[in-house]
Protein backbone atom coordinates (compact mmCIF):
# COMPACT_ATOMS: atom_id res chain seq x y z
CA UNK A 1 0.00 0.00 0.00
CA UNK A 2 1.47 3.36 -1.05
CA UNK A 3 2.09 6.22 1.36
CA UNK A 4 -0.40 8.41 -0.53
CA UNK A 5 -3.14 5.81 -0.19
CA UNK A 6 -2.37 5.37 3.51
CA UNK A 7 -2.60 9.15 4.07
CA UNK A 8 -5.90 9.37 2.20
CA UNK A 9 -7.33 6.43 4.14
CA UNK A 10 -6.21 8.01 7.40
CA UNK A 11 -7.88 11.32 6.52
CA UNK A 12 -11.00 9.50 5.35
CA UNK A 13 -11.16 7.47 8.57
CA UNK A 14 -10.72 10.57 10.73
CA UNK A 15 -13.32 12.43 8.67
CA UNK A 16 -15.86 9.62 8.85
CA UNK A 17 -15.27 9.12 12.56
CA UNK A 18 -15.57 12.85 13.27
CA UNK A 19 -18.65 13.26 11.07
CA UNK A 20 -20.38 10.25 12.58
CA UNK A 21 -19.52 11.36 16.10
CA UNK A 22 -20.45 15.04 15.72
CA UNK A 23 -23.36 14.72 13.31
CA UNK A 24 -24.64 11.57 14.99
CA UNK A 25 -24.52 13.11 18.45
CA UNK A 26 -26.17 16.28 17.19
CA UNK A 27 -28.83 14.29 15.37
CA UNK A 28 -29.63 12.15 18.43
CA UNK A 29 -29.87 15.15 20.74
CA UNK A 30 -32.00 17.14 18.30
CA UNK A 31 -34.26 14.14 17.62
CA UNK A 32 -34.76 13.47 21.31
CA UNK A 33 -35.53 17.13 21.98
CA UNK A 34 -38.04 17.30 19.13
CA UNK A 35 -39.75 14.07 20.16
CA UNK A 36 -39.86 15.02 23.82
CA UNK A 37 -41.24 18.49 23.09
CA UNK A 38 -43.88 17.10 20.73
CA UNK A 39 -44.91 14.42 23.22
CA UNK A 40 -45.06 16.91 26.09
CA UNK A 41 -47.20 19.28 24.06
CA UNK A 42 -49.59 16.54 22.94
CA UNK A 43 -49.93 15.17 26.48
CA UNK A 44 -50.50 18.66 27.86
CA UNK A 45 -53.17 19.44 25.28
CA UNK A 46 -54.94 16.14 25.89
CA UNK A 47 -54.77 16.62 29.66
CA UNK A 48 -56.27 20.12 29.32
CA UNK A 49 -59.17 18.79 27.26
CA UNK A 50 -59.79 16.03 29.81
CA UNK A 51 -59.70 18.52 32.69
CA UNK A 52 -62.42 20.55 30.98
CA UNK A 53 -64.74 17.56 31.44
CA UNK A 54 -64.64 17.82 35.23
CA UNK A 55 -66.62 17.53 37.44
CA UNK A 56 -67.90 14.15 36.33
CA UNK A 57 -71.16 12.82 37.73
CA UNK A 58 -70.95 9.92 40.16
CA UNK A 59 -73.52 7.85 38.30
CA UNK A 60 -72.38 5.00 36.00
CA UNK A 61 -71.56 6.32 32.49
CA UNK A 62 -73.75 5.42 29.55
CA UNK A 63 -72.89 5.28 25.86
CA UNK A 64 -74.17 8.80 25.25
CA UNK A 65 -71.86 10.20 27.94
CA UNK A 66 -68.93 8.28 26.48
CA UNK A 67 -69.67 9.72 23.00
CA UNK A 68 -69.68 13.20 24.45
CA UNK A 69 -66.32 12.61 26.16
CA UNK A 70 -64.80 11.18 22.95
CA UNK A 71 -65.90 14.21 20.96
CA UNK A 72 -64.44 16.61 23.51
CA UNK A 73 -60.97 15.02 23.83
CA UNK A 74 -60.25 13.96 20.23
CA UNK A 75 -59.44 17.41 18.92
CA UNK A 76 -59.36 18.52 15.27
CA UNK A 77 -56.36 16.35 14.19
CA UNK A 78 -56.90 13.15 16.10
CA UNK A 79 -59.35 10.49 17.07
CA UNK A 80 -60.33 9.08 20.45
CA UNK A 81 -61.53 5.90 22.09
CA UNK A 82 -63.38 5.95 25.41
CA UNK A 83 -64.06 2.74 27.35
CA UNK A 84 -65.93 2.06 30.59
CA UNK A 85 -67.48 -1.02 32.13
CA UNK A 86 -67.52 -3.00 28.88
CA UNK A 87 -68.70 -0.05 26.79
CA UNK A 88 -66.48 1.66 24.19
CA UNK A 89 -67.01 4.36 21.65
CA UNK A 90 -65.01 6.67 19.39
CA UNK A 91 -63.42 6.77 15.95
CA UNK A 92 -60.03 5.40 17.05
CA UNK A 93 -58.95 1.88 16.02
CA UNK A 94 -58.55 -0.12 19.26
CA UNK A 95 -55.79 -2.29 17.69
CA UNK A 96 -53.21 0.52 17.95
CA UNK A 97 -53.38 0.41 21.77
CA UNK A 98 -50.66 -1.91 23.03
CA UNK A 99 -51.12 -4.15 26.06
CA UNK A 100 -48.32 -2.30 27.84
CA UNK A 101 -50.13 1.03 27.45
CA UNK A 102 -53.45 -0.45 28.63
CA UNK A 103 -51.78 -1.91 31.70
CA UNK A 104 -50.08 1.41 32.46
CA UNK A 105 -53.36 3.35 32.17
CA UNK A 106 -55.26 0.79 34.26
CA UNK A 107 -52.89 1.55 37.15
CA UNK A 108 -54.02 5.17 37.07
CA UNK A 109 -51.04 6.66 35.21
CA UNK A 110 -50.97 8.87 32.16
CA UNK A 111 -49.15 7.02 29.38
CA UNK A 112 -48.16 7.59 25.77
CA UNK A 113 -46.53 5.60 23.02
CA UNK A 114 -45.43 6.13 19.40
CA UNK A 115 -46.95 3.50 17.11
CA UNK A 116 -46.95 2.92 13.33
CA UNK A 117 -50.42 3.14 11.87
CA UNK A 118 -51.10 3.05 8.17
CA UNK A 119 -48.09 4.61 6.48
CA UNK A 120 -47.36 7.17 9.22
CA UNK A 121 -46.25 7.40 12.83
CA UNK A 122 -48.86 8.28 15.48
CA UNK A 123 -48.83 9.13 19.18
CA UNK A 124 -51.25 7.28 21.43
CA UNK A 125 -52.05 8.98 24.77
CA UNK A 126 -54.06 7.22 27.47
CA UNK A 127 -55.35 8.17 30.94
CA UNK A 128 -58.14 7.48 33.46
CA UNK A 129 -60.89 9.94 34.38
CA UNK A 130 -61.62 10.72 38.03
CA UNK A 131 -65.00 11.56 39.56
CA UNK A 132 -65.49 14.37 41.98
CA UNK A 133 -63.74 13.51 45.19
CA UNK A 134 -60.80 11.78 43.48
CA UNK A 135 -62.22 8.32 43.04
CA UNK A 136 -61.86 6.23 39.89
CA UNK A 137 -64.67 6.65 37.38
CA UNK A 138 -63.86 3.50 35.46
CA UNK A 139 -63.55 5.56 32.28
CA UNK A 140 -60.36 5.25 30.19
CA UNK A 141 -59.62 7.73 27.45
CA UNK A 142 -57.22 7.05 24.57
CA UNK A 143 -56.37 9.74 22.03
CA UNK A 144 -54.59 9.06 18.70
CA UNK A 145 -52.66 12.10 17.44
CA UNK A 146 -50.57 12.31 14.24
CA UNK A 147 -46.80 12.41 14.68
CA UNK A 148 -46.07 13.00 10.98
CA UNK A 149 -44.72 16.53 11.09
CA UNK A 150 -42.25 15.68 13.84
CA UNK A 151 -41.20 12.50 12.00
CA UNK A 152 -40.57 14.57 8.86
CA UNK A 153 -38.44 17.00 10.83
CA UNK A 154 -36.44 14.07 12.25
CA UNK A 155 -35.96 12.59 8.76
CA UNK A 156 -34.78 15.99 7.56
CA UNK A 157 -32.29 16.08 10.41
CA UNK A 158 -31.04 12.62 9.43
CA UNK A 159 -30.63 13.69 5.80
CA UNK A 160 -28.78 16.80 6.86
CA UNK A 161 -26.51 14.72 9.09
CA UNK A 162 -25.67 12.42 6.17
CA UNK A 163 -25.11 15.39 3.85
CA UNK A 164 -22.86 17.11 6.37
CA UNK A 165 -20.96 13.88 6.93
CA UNK A 166 -20.56 13.33 3.18
CA UNK A 167 -19.44 16.91 2.61
CA UNK A 168 -16.99 16.55 5.48
CA UNK A 169 -15.64 13.34 3.94
CA UNK A 170 -15.15 14.97 0.53
CA UNK A 171 -13.49 17.99 2.17
CA UNK A 172 -11.24 15.72 4.24
CA UNK A 173 -10.25 13.71 1.17
CA UNK A 174 -9.43 16.93 -0.68
CA UNK A 175 -7.36 18.19 2.24
CA UNK A 176 -5.77 14.74 2.55
CA UNK A 177 -4.83 14.80 -1.13
CA UNK A 178 -3.29 18.25 -0.77
CA UNK A 179 -1.44 17.17 2.35
CA UNK A 180 -0.26 13.99 0.64
CA UNK A 181 1.01 16.02 -2.30
CA UNK A 182 2.88 18.31 0.05
CA UNK A 183 4.38 15.44 2.02
CA UNK A 184 5.12 13.17 -0.93
CA UNK A 185 6.74 15.79 -3.16
CA UNK A 186 10.02 15.81 -1.22
CA UNK A 187 9.71 12.05 -0.74
CA UNK A 188 9.44 11.57 -4.52
CA UNK A 189 12.41 13.87 -5.03
CA UNK A 190 14.37 11.85 -2.49
CA UNK A 191 13.36 8.58 -4.18
CA UNK A 192 14.42 9.83 -7.62
CA UNK A 193 17.73 11.10 -6.26
CA UNK A 194 18.34 7.76 -4.52
CA UNK A 195 17.51 5.92 -7.76
CA UNK A 196 19.95 8.08 -9.74
CA UNK A 197 22.58 7.53 -7.09
CA UNK A 198 22.01 3.78 -7.29
CA UNK A 199 22.40 3.95 -11.08
CA UNK A 200 25.82 5.53 -10.65
CA UNK A 201 24.96 9.23 -10.94
CA UNK A 202 26.94 10.45 -7.95
CA UNK A 203 25.97 14.07 -8.64
CA UNK A 204 22.33 13.39 -7.66
CA UNK A 205 21.08 15.82 -5.02
CA UNK A 206 17.74 16.72 -3.41
CA UNK A 207 16.43 20.32 -3.29
CA UNK A 208 16.35 21.49 0.34
CA UNK A 209 13.28 23.61 1.16
CA UNK A 210 11.56 24.45 4.43
CA UNK A 211 12.52 23.58 8.00
CA UNK A 212 10.66 20.35 8.73
CA UNK A 213 11.94 16.82 9.33
CA UNK A 214 11.98 16.02 5.60
CA UNK A 215 14.33 18.95 5.11
CA UNK A 216 16.74 17.37 7.58
CA UNK A 217 16.48 14.08 5.69
CA UNK A 218 17.19 15.84 2.37
CA UNK A 219 20.19 17.66 3.86
CA UNK A 220 21.54 14.40 5.30
CA UNK A 221 21.08 12.67 1.93
CA UNK A 222 22.94 15.45 0.11
CA UNK A 223 25.78 15.33 2.63
CA UNK A 224 26.02 11.54 2.31
CA UNK A 225 25.90 11.72 -1.51
CA UNK A 226 28.66 14.36 -1.57
CA UNK A 227 30.85 12.27 0.72
CA UNK A 228 30.17 9.17 -1.38
CA UNK A 229 31.00 11.06 -4.58
CA UNK A 230 34.30 12.20 -3.08
CA UNK A 231 35.32 8.75 -1.85
CA UNK A 232 34.26 6.99 -5.06
CA UNK A 233 36.20 9.57 -7.06
CA UNK A 234 39.27 8.86 -4.99
CA UNK A 235 38.82 5.10 -5.40
CA UNK A 236 38.36 5.46 -9.15
CA UNK A 237 41.47 7.59 -9.39
CA UNK A 238 43.49 5.08 -7.37
CA UNK A 239 42.11 2.19 -9.45
CA UNK A 240 42.93 3.99 -12.68
CA UNK A 241 46.45 4.67 -11.42
CA UNK A 242 46.86 1.00 -10.47
CA UNK A 243 45.62 -0.19 -13.86
CA UNK A 244 47.86 2.28 -15.64
CA UNK A 245 50.79 1.10 -13.56
CA UNK A 246 50.11 -2.56 -14.35
CA UNK A 247 49.67 -1.79 -18.05
CA UNK A 248 52.86 0.29 -18.19
CA UNK A 249 54.91 -2.29 -16.33
CA UNK A 250 53.56 -5.12 -18.47
CA UNK A 251 54.41 -3.31 -21.70
CA UNK A 252 57.82 -2.34 -20.41
CA UNK A 253 58.54 -5.97 -19.55
CA UNK A 254 57.70 -7.27 -23.01
CA UNK A 255 60.92 -6.04 -24.63
CA UNK A 256 63.39 -7.55 -22.13
CA UNK A 257 61.25 -10.69 -21.95
CA UNK A 258 61.47 -11.06 -25.73
CA UNK A 259 65.26 -10.94 -25.50
CA UNK A 260 65.31 -13.33 -22.56
CA UNK A 261 63.01 -15.73 -24.42
CA UNK A 262 65.36 -15.73 -27.43
CA UNK A 263 68.35 -16.48 -25.17
CA UNK A 264 66.51 -19.19 -23.21
CA UNK A 265 65.41 -20.82 -26.48
CA UNK A 266 69.07 -21.04 -27.47
CA UNK A 267 69.95 -22.42 -24.04
CA UNK A 268 67.11 -24.92 -24.26
CA UNK A 269 68.48 -26.18 -27.57
CA UNK A 270 71.90 -26.69 -25.95
CA UNK A 271 70.73 -28.22 -22.65
CA UNK A 272 71.62 -31.71 -23.82
CA UNK A 273 75.28 -30.68 -24.23
CA UNK A 274 75.49 -28.91 -20.86
CA UNK A 275 76.69 -30.72 -17.73
CA UNK A 276 74.06 -31.87 -15.18
CA UNK A 277 73.56 -28.80 -12.96
CA UNK A 278 74.02 -26.32 -15.78
CA UNK A 279 71.47 -28.18 -17.92
CA UNK A 280 68.93 -28.20 -15.10
CA UNK A 281 69.47 -24.48 -14.52
CA UNK A 282 69.03 -23.75 -18.23
CA UNK A 283 65.76 -25.72 -18.34
CA UNK A 284 64.53 -23.94 -15.17
CA UNK A 285 65.33 -20.52 -16.59
CA UNK A 286 63.57 -21.39 -19.84
CA UNK A 287 60.45 -22.62 -18.02
CA UNK A 288 60.24 -19.62 -15.68
CA UNK A 289 60.82 -17.23 -18.57
CA UNK A 290 57.89 -18.81 -20.39
CA UNK A 291 55.73 -18.51 -17.24
CA UNK A 292 56.71 -14.87 -16.83
CA UNK A 293 55.94 -14.17 -20.48
CA UNK A 294 52.54 -15.82 -20.09
CA UNK A 295 51.84 -13.75 -16.93
CA UNK A 296 52.76 -10.50 -18.65
CA UNK A 297 50.58 -11.34 -21.65
CA UNK A 298 47.70 -12.18 -19.33
CA UNK A 299 48.14 -8.93 -17.43
CA UNK A 300 48.10 -6.97 -20.69
CA UNK A 301 44.92 -8.80 -21.69
CA UNK A 302 43.29 -8.01 -18.33
CA UNK A 303 44.15 -4.33 -18.64
CA UNK A 304 42.43 -4.31 -22.04
CA UNK A 305 39.26 -5.70 -20.47
CA UNK A 306 39.41 -3.17 -17.63
CA UNK A 307 39.97 -0.22 -19.93
CA UNK A 308 37.24 -1.33 -22.35
CA UNK A 309 39.61 -1.59 -25.30
CA UNK A 310 39.17 -5.35 -25.75
CA UNK A 311 37.26 -5.92 -28.99
CA UNK A 312 35.98 -8.87 -30.97
CA UNK A 313 37.08 -9.86 -34.45
CA UNK A 314 34.07 -12.06 -35.28
CA UNK A 315 33.98 -14.54 -38.12
CA UNK A 316 31.62 -17.28 -39.29
CA UNK A 317 33.38 -20.48 -38.17
CA UNK A 318 32.81 -24.17 -37.61
CA UNK A 319 33.05 -24.30 -33.81
CA UNK A 320 34.14 -27.94 -33.73
CA UNK A 321 37.11 -27.17 -36.02
CA UNK A 322 38.21 -24.27 -33.81
CA UNK A 323 38.07 -26.45 -30.68
CA UNK A 324 39.91 -29.32 -32.39
CA UNK A 325 42.65 -26.91 -33.50
CA UNK A 326 43.04 -25.67 -29.92
CA UNK A 327 43.37 -29.21 -28.54
CA UNK A 328 45.74 -30.32 -31.33
CA UNK A 329 48.00 -27.24 -31.14
CA UNK A 330 48.52 -27.60 -27.38
CA UNK A 331 48.71 -31.39 -27.35
CA UNK A 332 45.86 -31.82 -24.86
CA UNK A 333 44.97 -35.47 -24.21
CA UNK A 334 41.20 -35.32 -23.72
CA UNK A 335 38.02 -37.11 -24.80
CA UNK A 336 36.25 -34.90 -27.33
CA UNK A 337 32.61 -34.99 -28.42
CA UNK A 338 32.61 -32.36 -31.18
CA UNK A 339 29.90 -32.83 -33.80
CA UNK A 340 30.58 -31.00 -37.04
CA UNK A 341 28.17 -28.55 -38.58
CA UNK A 342 27.74 -26.31 -35.52
CA UNK A 343 28.48 -22.89 -36.98
CA UNK A 344 28.50 -19.58 -35.14
CA UNK A 345 29.70 -16.03 -35.59
CA UNK A 346 32.42 -15.44 -32.99
CA UNK A 347 36.05 -14.46 -32.48
CA UNK A 348 38.02 -17.72 -33.05
CA UNK A 349 41.13 -16.38 -31.27
CA UNK A 350 39.19 -15.59 -28.10
CA UNK A 351 37.30 -18.93 -28.25
CA UNK A 352 40.74 -20.60 -28.49
CA UNK A 353 41.82 -18.76 -25.32
CA UNK A 354 38.66 -19.83 -23.45
CA UNK A 355 38.92 -23.50 -24.41
CA UNK A 356 42.68 -23.61 -23.76
CA UNK A 357 42.26 -22.12 -20.28
CA UNK A 358 39.37 -24.43 -19.35
CA UNK A 359 41.05 -27.62 -20.58
CA UNK A 360 44.44 -26.62 -19.13
CA UNK A 361 42.82 -25.92 -15.76
CA UNK A 362 41.01 -29.30 -15.83
CA UNK A 363 44.24 -31.16 -16.63
CA UNK A 364 46.25 -29.34 -13.95
CA UNK A 365 43.75 -29.38 -11.06
CA UNK A 366 41.35 -32.19 -11.98
CA UNK A 367 41.92 -35.80 -12.92
CA UNK A 368 41.66 -37.68 -16.22
CA UNK A 369 39.70 -38.39 -18.22
CA UNK A 370 38.86 -34.80 -19.23
CA UNK A 371 35.90 -34.48 -21.58
CA UNK A 372 35.16 -31.64 -23.99
CA UNK A 373 31.60 -31.70 -25.33
CA UNK A 374 30.00 -29.36 -27.89
CA UNK A 375 26.29 -29.02 -28.58
CA UNK A 376 23.86 -26.51 -30.04
CA UNK A 377 20.83 -25.50 -27.95
CA UNK A 378 18.28 -23.28 -29.70
CA UNK A 379 20.06 -19.98 -30.53
CA UNK A 380 23.21 -20.66 -28.50
CA UNK A 381 26.14 -23.03 -28.51
CA UNK A 382 27.24 -24.86 -25.38
CA UNK A 383 30.75 -26.14 -24.66
CA UNK A 384 31.30 -28.25 -21.53
CA UNK A 385 34.70 -29.12 -20.11
CA UNK A 386 34.49 -31.79 -17.37
CA UNK A 387 37.11 -33.65 -15.38
CA UNK A 388 37.02 -36.66 -13.07
CA UNK A 389 38.80 -35.11 -10.10
CA UNK A 390 37.48 -34.33 -6.62
CA UNK A 391 35.52 -31.33 -7.85
CA UNK A 392 35.37 -27.84 -6.39
CA UNK A 393 34.71 -27.10 -2.73
CA UNK A 394 31.51 -25.17 -2.01
CA UNK A 395 33.47 -22.20 -0.66
CA UNK A 396 35.55 -22.10 -3.87
CA UNK A 397 32.67 -21.98 -6.37
CA UNK A 398 31.72 -18.29 -5.82
CA UNK A 399 35.36 -17.19 -6.35
CA UNK A 400 36.57 -19.56 -9.06
CA UNK A 401 36.62 -16.82 -11.73
CA UNK A 402 38.22 -14.19 -9.48
CA UNK A 403 41.63 -12.90 -10.50
CA UNK A 404 44.62 -14.51 -8.77
CA UNK A 405 42.29 -16.65 -6.65
CA UNK A 406 43.80 -19.98 -5.58
CA UNK A 407 41.64 -22.69 -4.06
CA UNK A 408 44.65 -24.15 -2.24
CA UNK A 409 46.11 -21.34 -0.11
CA UNK A 410 49.13 -23.54 0.69
CA UNK A 411 50.12 -23.62 -2.99
CA UNK A 412 52.37 -20.61 -3.31
CA UNK A 413 53.10 -20.96 -7.01
CA UNK A 414 51.78 -22.90 -9.96
CA UNK A 415 52.36 -23.09 -13.68
CA UNK A 416 49.35 -20.86 -14.26
CA UNK A 417 49.22 -17.11 -13.82
CA UNK A 418 46.04 -17.18 -11.72
CA UNK A 419 44.30 -15.19 -14.45
CA UNK A 420 43.31 -17.92 -16.90
CA UNK A 421 39.75 -18.51 -15.69
CA UNK A 422 39.20 -14.77 -15.18
CA UNK A 423 40.28 -14.11 -18.79
CA UNK A 424 38.05 -16.96 -20.02
CA UNK A 425 35.08 -15.43 -18.13
CA UNK A 426 35.77 -11.98 -19.61
CA UNK A 427 35.95 -13.42 -23.14
CA UNK A 428 32.64 -15.21 -22.65
CA UNK A 429 31.06 -11.95 -21.44
CA UNK A 430 32.56 -10.07 -24.41
CA UNK A 431 30.68 -12.48 -26.71
CA UNK A 432 27.44 -11.86 -24.81
CA UNK A 433 27.63 -15.30 -23.21
CA UNK A 434 28.21 -16.84 -19.81
CA UNK A 435 30.74 -19.12 -18.18
CA UNK A 436 29.73 -21.09 -15.08
CA UNK A 437 31.38 -23.66 -12.83
CA UNK A 438 29.71 -26.52 -10.96
CA UNK A 439 30.28 -30.03 -9.66
CA UNK A 440 29.00 -33.10 -11.47
CA UNK A 441 26.76 -35.55 -9.68
CA UNK A 442 29.20 -38.39 -10.36
CA UNK A 443 32.24 -36.42 -9.22
CA UNK A 444 34.53 -33.89 -10.83
CA UNK A 445 34.13 -30.26 -11.90
CA UNK A 446 32.35 -29.07 -15.03
CA UNK A 447 32.73 -25.66 -16.68
CA UNK A 448 29.96 -24.64 -19.06
CA UNK A 449 30.41 -21.98 -21.75
CA UNK A 450 27.26 -20.59 -23.40
CA UNK A 451 27.48 -18.15 -26.29
CA UNK A 452 24.91 -16.89 -28.79
CA UNK A 453 25.21 -18.38 -32.26
CA UNK A 454 24.81 -14.99 -33.91
CA UNK A 455 27.52 -13.28 -31.87
CA UNK A 456 27.33 -10.60 -29.18
CA UNK A 457 24.27 -8.33 -29.17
Amino acid sequence: MTLRLRLLLAFAFISVFTAVTVAGAGYVRARDAIVQRAQDRAVAETTNRVEQLYPLPARPPDLLALDRIAGRVSGPEGSALVTAQGLSTGSMDPSVITPELRRHVSLGYVGWQRVPYGDRVWLVIGMQLRITGGGASGIEVYVLRPFTSEAEVIEELARNAWLIGGAGLVLALGLGLLAAQGVLRPVRALRMAAFRLGQGDLSARVPVRGRDELTDVAATFNSTAASLEHHVGELRRMEADARRFVADVSHELRTPLAAMTAVTDVLDAETAALPGVAGQAARLVNRETQNLTRLVNDLIEVTRFDSGTAALAPDEVDVAEVVRATLRMRGFDVTADLPSGVRARLDPRRLDVVVANLVGNALRHGAPPVTVRLRAAEAELVIEVADSGPGLAEEVLPHVFARFYKADSARGRSEGSGLGLAIAWENARLHGGTLTAANRAGGGAVFTLRMPVGGAG
